[in-house]
């Protein structure tokens, strides 16, 4: 490896790195994270930190974890790679499968099409649910439903059914017939309605008005994340749904469950549609499928949409679609041991008992400091403060007081994620007391440096 003179000189001058502007990369290099270890990590100038941020929300089971490490050096000397396309397979990806199948039983989730990512796994579930109705003989169902807010990864169809301008507006024209209802974020709504619960009902008359402007027969699927992750953090009330499930099966509308981030237990359930007590027609994954170690995802299918296609009869039902790397046995042979893993520590149980922790330490941080203008989280592993300048106006914070808090933050001991005025943590699953503690304490330095 070149030595840290070298790292800090070539810093953000041979790249761009995703999610930032390059200019800012260059006046403000990024941290250079050279290892890490359990669930922290270390810069080049050998400052180690608690990763409050999970990599990007997917190394659920922390940056040491031997048995995936230990699969993927295993799978590399047998089969480094094959293809998944018609005619050949591999044995890691047929296992996968059928473990898969088990794992997602209880959300009525049976087949899995794999990809490389989150942004894939979507992008397959917007196609698959335009076949779906090709199949069924109803080819004008074409258009997508979201929530304003919610994150679907970067790709066409994902930043279409994106509800966050910043994914947006330097990209568009984008897919056309997608449109987007309030979400349901008690903090800021159209309707001015704090109550959860009233909020929630505001929402899904919402989705019944845009469906009955829209044309419910025009209409492929709607999409949402059961909790909101990159939108700041957005836990809906618990009616909220499962009333989008009702709407939907109403209306002949597939319901895609965007779990990139919630499966696996990052909620504190094993996935967020569980949580909620809800069964999608198709379910999303990726990230900590292979706890970030390998690209690696996949779409969980539902029985009633896996019998139109196979027992279709027309030839509609052939899959045009799939990835290179679609079931790369080294990614399945990591997701085995992965999933072994995960469920062996049966992780959502510390996630739901740090993330109490975590969540009660942030509201006691909003009795202290003036910045913090909403606290969200209490569903696992997954919490955002949302700062303001003014908490009667709402005004959001500015880039400098954020940007202070995550310098000192980082200082005082924990790495967190700036997104806009809200401060998102993530941590792995395996997050001990006091490792959750440190989160809690760098927090109150950064908050104090904000000002």
């Amino acid at each position: 490896m070149k030595d840290s003179n070298f790292l800090k000189e070539h810093n953000a001058k041979s790249l761009w790195h995703p999610m930032a502007h390059p200019g800012d990369s260059l006046a403000n290099p990024p941290a250079i994270i050279t290892s890490a270890q359990g669930v922290k990590i270390t810069d080049v100038d050998g400052h180690e930190v608690v990763d409050a941020v999970g990599g990007l929300w997917n190394v659920n089971l922390g940056f040491s974890c031997q048995p995936v490490k230990d699969a993927i050096a295993a799978q590399l000397d047998v089969l480094p790679y094959y293809s998944t396309f018609r005619g050949t397979t591999n044995d890691q990806v047929i296992q996968l499968a059928e473990e898969l199948r088990k794992f997602f039983a209880p959300d009525g989730l049976t087949r899995a099409f794999f990809t490389s990512g989150g942004s894939d796994s979507v992008e397959t579930a917007l196609r698959l649910a335009r076949q779906y109705h090709k199949i069924r003989g109803e080819a004008g169902r074409t258009k997508f439903l979201s929530l304003k807010k919610g994150y679907h990864g970067t790709h066409m169809g994902g930043a279409s059914v994106n509800g966050n301008a910043n994914f947006r507006t330097q990209y568009e024209p984008l897919l056309p017939g997608c449109h987007h209802i309030p979400a349901p974020y008690a903090y800021r709504n159209p309707f001015n309605e704090t109550d959860p619960a009233r909020l929630a009902q505001f929402c899904l008359q919402a989705l019944e008005d845009e469906i009955a402007f829209q044309g419910a027969g025009t209409i492929a699927a709607f999409i949402m994340e059961p909790v909101l992750g990159a939108g700041g953090v957005i836990p809906p009330h618990s009616s909220f749904m499962p009333g989008v499930r009702e709407i939907c099966t109403k209306h002949g509308i597939l319901l895609i469950a965007d779990e990139v981030i919630t499966a696996f237990g990052r909620t504190g359930s094993w996935t967020g549609s569980r949580h909620w007590g809800v069964q999608p027609d198709m379910m999303c994954t990726a990230k900590a499928i292979t706890n970030g170690y390998f690209p690696f995802g996949a779409v969980m299918i539902a029985d009633r949409m896996t019998e139109v296609f196979e027992k279709d009869t027309t030839g509609k039902a052939a899959i045009g679609h799939g990835y290179t790397y679609s079931g790369h046995p080294v990614g399945a042979a990591a997701a085995l041991a992965c999933l072994e893993e995960t469920l062996r520590l049966n992780v959502p149980e510390n996630a739901a008992a740090r993330g109490t922790q975590i969540h009660e330490g942030l509201l006691a941080l909003q009795q202290k400091y003036e910045l913090i203008g909403d606290v969200r989280g209490g569903h696992g592993l997954m919490s955002a403060v949302e700062l303001v300048s003014d908490r009667t106006t709402k005004a959001a914070a500015d880039k400098a007081s954020t940007g202070r808090l995550q310098e000192a933050a980082y200082k005082a001991g924990a790495m967190v994620r700036v997104s806009g005025p809200n401060i998102i943590l993530s941590p792995p699953l395996v997050l001990s007391e006091a490792e959750a503690a440190t989160i809690l304490s760098a927090l109150d330095a950064g908050l104090a440096a904000a000002g």
